[in-house]
C-alpha cells in the first residue's frame, strides 16, 4: 500500500507542471482581476515617484527609430498616462477590503508623486516645457485631475496647486499642430477653468470648432484634415472632447459656445463609437491591430471604459456584456505574454515585448496609456457593472450561431430610410 501511495505522489508531482495544480488556485472574480492588474501596473511607478526615485529606478526602453526629442519626457508620459487611467479608482472612499488597502496606498503615493512632479528640488521634477511632447503628456495629468478632482486635486497643498497652474500656463508657448493635439490644449485649459484659474478661451473653443469640423460620421473623427484609420478616436478624441466640454460646463464658462449642446451631441457620438469597439472584440478576446501607436495596447478600448464609469453606456450594450468582453480582452493581453521588463515597468509592445511595433516617438513610458481601461474600477464593487451577470458580447453571439443585433450607419439627426 505504501508503495502505491508513493507512486501516486510521484505521478501527481509530474502532472502538476502540466496544469493540474492550477485547479487548486483560487479563482479571482472580474473585479479582483482588474484591480490586481491595476496594482501591478501602478505600484512600481508610484512607489518610486513618491520617494523621488522614479528617474533613478525606472528601466527605460526607447523605440529603435526614436527621434531626437528629450528622452526625459518618458517620465511625464509614464506618470501622466498612468494617473489618467487609475484616477477614478483612487477616488473611491477607503474601506477595509484588501483592494481598499492597496487603493489607499496608491492614493498616498500618488499625492506625493503629484507634488514631486512640480517641485524643482525633487529628483523627479518633470521636464515641463522642454518640447512639444510635454503638451501631450501634461494634458493627461490635467485629465487625471478632472477624473479625480475631489480626491487628487483638492487635497494638494496650495503651493503644489499653484505650481501646476503655472506649469500648465507655460505650455501655451507650444503651438499644437492641427490634429488631435488641439485637444491636449483644450483639456489643460478646461481644467484650469474648472479649477478657477485664468484659462485661455481661444485654445478651448478653437479645439471644439475644429473637432466638430473633423467629425466624419458614424462615430468616427478624422485626425486633422485627412482621415486616418487608427485608434486615435479611442486614445484622444472621444474622451478628451467629452471631458473638455464637461469641464467647461462645471466651470460655468460663458462664451460663444453652448457647451451643453455640444456635450449632449458628443455623448451620442461616443456611444456609437463604443458600439463599434465592442464589436471589435472577438470571442477569443482579441481585437484588430491597425494604425499607429498600437503599443498603447488596450487603450484602444478607452471609450467603452469611460462610458461604463460614467454610467452612460448606450442602451445597445449591457454592463454584463461590456465587462465580460473587456475582461476577456485583458486576460488575452496580460496573461499569455510578459508585458513587463525585469524591473517591473511596462515594456514596448502590443502583446508582449515587441520593440519593432514602436513608432518614432514611442518609449515604454508611453505604454502606460494602457491604464485607461481601468476606469470602471472607479465604480464601487456593488455597482451593476460589477454585479451584473456576465453576458456574451456581440462577436460571441454572432460566431456562436446565436441571434445578434444588426449594425447600421448612425447619424446625429434622423435620416429617411432607404427606398431600395
Amino acid at each position: 500500500m505504501i508503495r502505491y501511495i508513493k507512486l501516486f505522489v510521484v505521478a501527481l508531482a509530474l502532472l502538476m507542471p502540466l496544469g493540474v495544480s492550477a485547479k487548486k488556485k483560487v479563482q479571482m472574480n472580474d473585479r479582483e482581476y482588474w484591480s490586481s492588474q491595476a496594482w501591478k501596473m501602478s505600484r512600481p511607478v508610484l512607489e518610486n515617484m513618491a520617494k523621488g526615485e522614479l528617474v533613478k529606478n525606472m528601466k527605460m526602453e526607447f523605440s529603435p527609430s526614436f527621434d531626437n526629442r528629450n528622452k526625459k519626457v518618458a517620465y511625464m508620459e509614464c506618470f501622466g498616462r498612468l494617473m489618467a487611467g487609475i484616477a477614478p479608482w483612487l477616488s473611491l472612499p477607503d474601506d477595509n477590503t484588501t483592494e481598499g488597502a492597496k487603493r489607499k496606498q496608491l492614493r498616498e503615493w500618488a499625492l506625493k508623486s503629484y507634488a514631486n512632479a512640480v517641485d524643482p528640488t525633487s529628483p523627479d521634477y518633470l521636464c515641463w516645457g522642454s518640447g512639444g511632447q510635454n503638451l501631450v503628456d501634461a494634458s493627461y495629468i490635467a485629465e487625471s485631475f478632472l477624473r479625480g478632482y475631489d480626491s487628487l486635486w483638492k487635497p494638494l497643498d496650495d503651493t503644489t496647486k499653484q505650481r501646476y497652474l503655472a506649469e500648465f500656463k507655460k505650455l501655451r508657448k507650444i503651438d499644437p499642430p492641427y490634429t488631435n493635439w488641439l485637444l491636449f490644449s483644450s483639456t489643460i485649459e478646461s481644467f484650469i477653468a474648472k479649477a478657477g484659474g485664468d484659462y485661455d478661451e481661444y485654445r478651448v473653443n478653437s479645439a471644439c470648432r475644429k473637432v466638430e469640423e473633423w467629425y466624419v460620421g458614424d462615430g468616427w473623427f478624422s485626425d486633422g484634415p485627412e482621415f486616418a484609420f487608427n485608434y486615435y478616436g479611442s486614445y484622444v478624441f472621444h474622451a478628451m472632447y467629452l471631458e473638455t466640454l464637461q469641464a467647461m460646463i462645471d466651470a460655468k464658462a460663458s462664451t460663444r459656445l453652448d457647451y451643453k449642446k455640444y456635450y449632449d451631441r458628443q455623448l451620442k457620438r461616443t456611444q456609437k463609437y463604443a458600439i463599434i469597439l465592442e464589436r471589435f472584440i472577438s470571442p477569443e478576446g482579441t481585437f484588430p491591430v491597425f494604425g499607429r501607436s498600437i503599443p498603447y495596447r488596450n487603450a484602444a478600448m478607452q471609450p467603452l471604459a469611460l462610458l461604463a464609469w460614467m454610467k452612460t453606456l448606450p442602451e445597445e450594450l449591457t454592463n454584463g456584456q461590456v465587462r465580460a468582453a473587456l475582461t476577456k480582452m485583458m486576460h488575452r493581453m496580460w496573461d499569455e505574454h510578459n508585458n513587463y521588463n525585469d524591473a517591473g515597468f511596462l515594456t514596448i509592445g502590443f502583446c508582449g515585448s515587441q520593440p519593432d511595433a514602436a513608432d518614432w516617438y514611442t518609449n515604454n513610458g508611453s505604454e502606460y496609456m494602457a491604464s485607461l481601461t481601468f476606469m470602471p474600477l472607479g465604480l464601487p464593487a456593488d455597482d451593476p457593472f460589477w454585479t451584473s451577470k456576465a453576458e456574451p458580447w456581440t462577436q460571441v453571439k454572432a460566431w456562436g450561431g446565436d441571434k445578434f443585433p444588426k449594425d447600421h450607419m448612425w447619424t446625429d439627426t434622423p435620416q429617411p430610410k432607404d427606398k431600395w
